[in-house]
């Protein structure tokens, strides 16, 4: 999630077509030494299979609308699955950000109020639920995954959630105010639902040129190779399905 920072409407962003990092771009193939090229041949297999690389995607992607499923273990790649997460959330500057907003049908999401590293608390919420919804307010929203995009939602003035955190403690709370209307965007990401299923019908027709607007550069994106197609997105969510749930 994500909150206006007062600064006028923005028009869509930009993105780019390669989806993740590359250490800098460092080639053992410029390495004049062969050992040095074997050292660093090595660091960087390894620099893969420790360090997950993440973006967050946006929409119409397909995993926004997967239901993620329970997790069932807690692993260092997992950890390093947040760690990435908090780091995509403050460089967005989010709220809340959730497992499917990076491609992942894991049922998790981070959370820090204060969108600052350096303030706040950070936040992880493993299988989410949320209960116990009293009152209703409206208020503006906006998500990392329509970045630039704004709405009014109603929802429930507080409710309770009941999750676990990476030390598996279980977290039972009752909440309100911002931190009632994030835990309740975020887990309804992990039910395939975006803020925007939640306008009213007249508030969607306003944003409908800013979807296409979305629409047409995921195509773009997807006809170019830079999305897989959706058999390939089903097989990728499943085998982290197989892992963790």
């Amino acid at each position: 999630m994500r909150q206006r920072d007062g600064s006028t409407r923005r028009g869509r962003e930009s993105f780019s077509d390669e989806p993740y990092l590359n250490a800098n771009r460092i080639s053992p193939k410029k390495t004049p030494d062969p050992l040095m090229r074997s050292k660093l041949k090595r660091i960087m297999r390894d620099y893969q299979c420790w360090r997950i690389l993440l973006e967050i995607i946006t929409y119409p992607h397909p995993t926004l609308r997967h239901k993620s499923k329970p997790i069932k273990r807690v692993d260092a790649e997992l950890r390093e699955v947040v760690r990435e997460m908090f780091k995509l959330m403050y460089e967005a500057k989010g709220v809340g950000l959730a497992a499917n907003q990076v491609d992942l049908p894991i049922r998790l999401f981070v959370a820090n109020l204060e969108a600052d590293p350096d303030k706040g608390e950070e936040m992880v919420f493993i299988n989410p639920v949320v209960s116990m919804p009293k009152g209703t307010e409206e208020n503006e929203e906006g998500c990392l995954s329509l970045p630039g995009l704004y709405g009014n939602v109603v929802r429930p003035k507080k409710v309770r959630i009941n999750a676990y955190n990476m030390q598996g403690e279980e977290i039972n709370a009752d909440v309100e105010g911002l931190f009632s209307r994030v835990v309740q965007h975020e887990t309804d990401h992990l039910d395939g639902v975006l803020f925007i299923d939640r306008m009213t019908e007249s508030a969607k027709i306003e944003v409908e040129g800013e979807l296409d607007m979305f629409e047409t550069e995921f195509n773009s994106r997807r006809d170019t190779g830079g999305i897989p197609d959706n058999a390939a997105i089903a097989a990728r969510l499943s085998e982290w399905e197989a892992k963790y749930c």
